[in-house]
């Protein structure tokens, strides 16, 4: 089975035009993945690979175009490259023999706002050596550096992967439970999932996928059920559940059938934790009892899907909002990648984040915070509103 996309360790390739970005891909990848030129600026949007690194694993490597690129279509290049930023785990800058010009320095002061880890790999050392000064220079800014040449260093493989362990993320060398860490091995769970249009037919989707496995691996005894059936569930155990899991749609049904003796959460807020920051959603949401007249929402999505009817984040959460606060909303939606402009929004609200990686989820709420929008999640919203956030979340605490 594949490893999923949003699972994946995200390298993004950075540099100017003609310094080898592709070249150096394809030479890590084994694969001719990027179309490599002498005439510069050959990669024109971002080019994406996932594939299995030996020894780290699942990555997606992220080639982009040149940084120096001042034509008018090399701009609106150079802005799409500036927006996977907030997608990658770590960066690769790459330079050649003069080493870091004013549009590498940006992107590495860029990395150290968000706390990105980066490594310099300064290319084409068959052409040109790297001179002791340009080198030192170098060395001011990181002391993780590789001199090669993508055409003929057949240890470049090596020193790239051995460079890029040291780098990882602790969330990545140490990959985070979805809910096994909350409960004892050999537990019970009740995973409460309703069958509905949102479920694809013939399957479930990915967040209850996802947390299954992540239940199993932790040897836990996991039951699965849908909400007119938990009663009966509960009723047949011998031993109350250590945790019901239920998705956050069916929220008000299931707190009204489990007692407060067991823990309650939902998927969503099990997402909100593992991909992004459980403590800063719970802080949003309390934007909501200060909505007024007016004001605007925006409910973020990661991904694009073909709203249905009684689609979650463009009719239940908006219904929602509307009753709980009592107010005229004004609630837009935006679905992708991108990160629209937020000045005039009064509270954010993004989806459980199945479809994306924790780094791009973090970049948002990073986002939200310089610009003192609050953001919360799709079930933290849910839960606030219905009243049984405290409840939701206690079991974390």
């Amino acid at each position: 089975m594949k490893a999923l996309k949003s699972m994946r360790l995200h390298i993004g390739v950075f540099g100017k035009t003609n310094v080898g970005k592709s070249s150096l891909l394809n030479k890590i990848t084994n694969q001719d993945i990027s179309i490599v030129s002498e005439i510069a600026g050959t990669t024109t949007d971002v080019v994406e690979k996932s594939m299995e690194l030996l020894p780290v694993g699942p990555v997606t490597f992220l080639d982009t175009a040149g940084i120096d690129d001042n034509t008018e279509l090399g701009c609106k290049r150079i802005e799409k490259t500036m927006k996977i930023i907030n997608r990658i785990d770590v960066a690769v800058v790459v330079c050649d023999y003069n080493g870091l010009d004013i549009f590498e320095k940006e992107l590495i002061a860029k990395f150290d706002e968000l706390k990105i880890p980066y490594l310099v790999v300064v290319n084409k050392i068959d052409v040109q050596k790297v001179d002791d000064d340009n080198l030192n220079k170098i060395k001011a800014y990181t002391s993780n550096i590789i001199a090669t040449s993508a055409k003929n260093d057949n240890e470049l493989v090596y020193k790239f992967k051995n460079m890029l362990v040291k780098l990882l993320p602790d969330d990545f060398v140490n990959s985070p439970k979805i809910a096994g860490d909350l409960v004892a091995k050999g537990s019970t769970v009740v995973l409460v999932i309703p069958i509905d249009k949102e479920a694809p037919k013939g399957r479930i989707i990915l967040p209850q996928v996802q947390t299954i496995r992540d239940l199993l691996d932790s040897e836990c005894l996991t039951y699965v059920v849908k909400e007119t059936e938990l009663k009966q569930a509960i009723d047949n155990l011998k031993n109350p559940p250590s945790l019901v899991i239920t998705d956050s749609q069916a929220f008000r049904q299931v707190a009204e059938i489990v007692p407060e003796t067991i823990p309650l959460t939902s998927f969503s807020i099990l997402f909100a934790r593992l991909k992004g920051d459980l403590n800063a959603f719970i802080k949003g949401a309390e934007a909501i009892d200060k909505l007024q007249d007016g004001d605007k929402v925006l409910i973020l999505e990661s991904c694009t899907h073909h709203a249905i009817e009684d689609d979650i984040g463009r009719v239940k959460i908006p219904n929602l909002l509307r009753k709980k606060t009592g107010k005229k909303l004004i609630i837009e939606n935006y679905a992708g990648h991108d990160f629209p402009q937020i000045d005039d929004y009064k509270l954010i609200i993004h989806c459980g984040a199945c479809m994306t990686n924790r780094r791009e989820v973090l970049s948002r709420i990073l986002i939200a915070n310089s610009k003192n929008v609050p953001i919360t999640n799709y079930g933290i919203t849910i839960s606030y509103c219905l009243g049984i956030l405290p409840r939701a979340v206690k079991i974390f605490s």
